[in-house]
C-alpha cells in the first residue's frame, strides 16, 4: 500500500495491512484463488470471488427480495455490494451475528464480525478463499467492511446439521426447545416434511449417509490444503438445497493452516474448539494440534447423526471430563457394526490410531448396497480359488474363525423358509462362513432367475438384498472385511476398488 494512502479511503485494506503487513494483504486479496479483484469506493473496500451475478439489481429489487424471504424485513443497510437486513439468522461468539442479506442480487447470509477480533475475520476469509469452490465448503461471495465490522457475504443455507437432526429425530420430539428455536424448527419442518434421515430399522438412510459423507469430504479437502478446522461440530455444518440436500463446513474463524511440510501446529494454542466436541489432546495443556483433532470431532458429529442427536460422551456438562477419561459409550450404535467400528477408530484417545479423512470415506460404513454385495461376492470368488489351491490356507482359516460372531450355529436357521428352500437346491454346509458367502453370491448373481416369492421376500435390488442379509447377519460384512484387512497386502489388485492403498492395513488392527 502507498504510504501516502489515506486509510479512510480503504479501511478494510488498511486494517489488514496494519495487522498483517501489506504483502499478506496483497497475496490474500489479489491471489489467483480469489478469481476477482479488489473493489474500492470512498468508504469501503470489498473483495469478491468469481461467481456473483453479472448485473446488480437495483436496491429496491434487492430489498424486495429480502422482504419476501421468511421473516424478511425491509430494514437494514447497504455496505458496498452487500445489502444487510435486520433479520438475524444466528449469533456466534465474540459478537458475531449472521443476518439475511443479498450480494449483487443473490440471496446470501451476511456474517458480521466485530472488527476488534481481526484475527478471526482474517483467518476465516483466508481459509474460505483457499478452499473455495469445493461443494462441501460454504461459499464466500464477497467481503466488505466499515469502521466497526467486517461483513462476509456467504452462501445462504437453510439450516445447520444440528437443526436438521433435532427437527427430524424421534428422541428430540419430547424435548422442550426455547421459543426462538421452536419457531425456527417449526418453520424448517414445512421444508423438510418429506425428508427421512433414518430407516425403519434405525439405520441411517441413504440421504443421511450422503450428508455425513459430505462432511467427511469437506474435511478431507481442508486437510489436503493443510487446514485444520479446529471447531467441527453439527452447529458448524450447514445444509443447503441445490436441488438435493448438501452438507457444507462453515465457521472457520479459528481454523489454522499448517506450515509447509509440517503435520502439526505448535503446542497448546488456546481458544480452540467448542466444549464437548474437542479431542483429548485439545483439552490437555501441551498437546500438539494435528488433523487428528478434527477426526475426533468428526467421530462425535457422526455419532450425533446416527443416533438422532445423542453424544458418545454423555450429557453436555460431563462431556469434556468424560473425553479426558475416555469414558465413552457407543452402545447405541452396536447394532450397526460398520458404524461401531468406524466410530471406535475416530474416537480413539491415541491420535496416531485415528484414520485420515480420505480413509474414512472408504470405510464400509459409507459403502452403497451394491458395493457391499459386490465385496461379499468377491470374497466368495476368492474362497473358491483358495480351496482349489490349498484347503488349509490362512485366509480360509481366518474366515471360518468369525463364524461364531456372524451366525453362531447354523446360518440356515436365520433365513426365511422360502429362501431356505431355494438355497437347498444346492449342497451347502450351514456351519461354514464360506458357504454363507456362496449363498449370498449365488442369489445376488442369479437374482433374475429367482422365483417370484423369493424376489418379493428379498425386495428391490440392490438395497433389498443387502438389507435382508445384513438384517439377519449384521456382522458378516464387517467381520469379513477385517479378515481381508488382516490377510491381504495393501496393493492386492482384487480389493483395489474397496480400499485406498494406505487404508487396508490401517483398518485391520484394532480390537473388536
Amino acid at each position: 500500500m502507498d504510504e501516502s494512502h489515506d486509510p479512510s479511503d480503504d479501511p478494510f485494506g488498511f486494517f489488514f495491512s496494519e495487522t498483517y503487513g501489506p504483502f499478506v494483504v496483497s497475496e490474500l486479496l489479489e491471489s489467483p484463488e480469489m478469481n476477482g479483484s479488489l473493489d474500492r469506493t470512498e468508504n469501503h473496500v470489498s473483495s469478491e470471488n468469481e461467481g456473483g451475478l453479472g448485473n446488480s439489481r437495483s436496491d429496491n429489487d434487492a430489498w424486495m427480495q429480502l422482504n419476501n424471504l421468511p421473516g424478511g424485513d425491509l430494514g437494514g443497510r447497504r455496505i458496498g455490494k452487500i445489502l444487510v437486513s435486520i433479520t438475524e439468522l444466528a449469533k456466534g461468539s465474540n459478537g458475531t451475528v449472521v443476518f439475511e442479506g443479498t450480494y449483487e442480487g443473490r440471496t446470501v447470509a451476511v456474517k458480521r464480525l466485530v472488527r476488534a477480533h481481526h484475527d478471526v475475520a482474517f483467518n476465516e476469509i483466508q481459509n474460505l478463499i483457499a478452499s473455495d469452490r469445493h461443494p462441501n465448503i460454504v461459499r464466500l461471495y464477497g467481503v466488505d467492511s466499515d469502521r466497526d465490522f467486517v461483513y462476509l457475504a456467504l452462501e445462504r443455507c437453510i439450516c445447520s446439521l444440528d437443526d436438521l437432526i433435532r427437527l427430524l429425530s424421534e428422541s428430540s420430539k419430547n424435548f422442550v426447545f426455547p421459543e426462538e428455536d421452536k419457531i425456527k424448527l417449526d418453520s424448517l419442518g414445512v421444508t423438510m416434511k418429506d425428508v427421512n434421515l433414518w430407516r425403519a430399522d434405525g439405520h441411517p438412510s441413504t440421504l443421511l449417509l450422503k450428508l455425513m459423507s459430505d462432511v467427511v469430504s469437506g474435511l478431507g479437502h481442508l486437510h489436503d490444503l493443510g487446514i485444520i478446522h479446529r471447531d467441527l461440530k453439527p452447529q458448524n455444518v450447514l445444509i443447503s438445497k441445490n436441488p438435493s440436500l448438501v452438507a457444507q463446513l462453515s465457521d472457520m474463524g479459528i481454523s489454522k493452516c499448517l506450515p509447509d511440510d509440517e503435520s502439526s501446529l505448535g503446542y497448546h494454542t488456546t481458544g480452540c474448539g467448542s466444549s464437548g466436541w474437542r479431542a483429548p489432546e485439545q483439552l490437555r495443556h501441551g498437546g500438539r494440534q494435528t488433523r487428528a483433532m478434527d477426526l475426533f470431532s468428526l467421530g462425535c458429529a457422526l455419532f450425533f447423526c446416527v443416533t438422532g442427536g445423542r453424544h458418545p460422551f454423555g450429557e453436555r456438562l460431563e462431556r469434556d471430563i468424560n473425553i479426558l477419561n475416555n469414558k465413552i459409550d457407543l452402545s447405541l450404535v452396536e447394532f450397526i457394526p460398520e458404524a461401531y467400528d468406524l466410530l471406535s477408530r475416530l474416537l480413539n484417545p491415541d491420535l496416531e490410531l485415528r484414520p485420515k479423512a480420505s480413509e474414512v470415506l472408504h470405510h464400509p460404513f459409507f459403502w452403497s448396497s451394491e458395493m457391499r454385495l459386490s465385496f461379499l461376492c468377491d470374497i466368495s470368488n476368492i474362497v473358491h480359488l483358495e480351496i482349489a489351491r490349498a484347503s488349509n490356507s490362512d485366509f480360509l482359516n481366518a474366515l471360518e474363525s468369525i463364524a461364531s460372531m456372524v451366525f453362531d450355529g447354523r446360518w440356515d436357521e436365520k433365513i426365511d423358509h422360502v429362501l431356505r428352500a431355494e438355497i437347498g437346491k444346492r449342497p451347502y454346509d450351514y456351519s461354514l462362513v464360506r458357504d454363507l458367502l456362496r449363498a449370498v453370491r449365488n442369489k445376488w448373481t442369479h437374482r433374475i432367475e429367482l422365483p417370484e416369492e423369493v424376489k418379493e421376500l428379498l425386495g428391490p435390488s440392490p438395497e433389498g438384498y443387502d438389507n435382508y442379509f445384513a438384517g439377519r447377519f449384521p456382522r458378516l460384512l464387517m467381520e469379513s472385511y477385517r479378515v481381508v484387512c488382516q490377510i491381504f497386502k495393501v496393493d492386492d489388485e482384487r480389493f483395489r476398488e474397496y480400499f485406498r492403498s494406505d487404508a487396508l492395513g490401517h483398518f485391520g488392527h484394532l480390537p473388536r
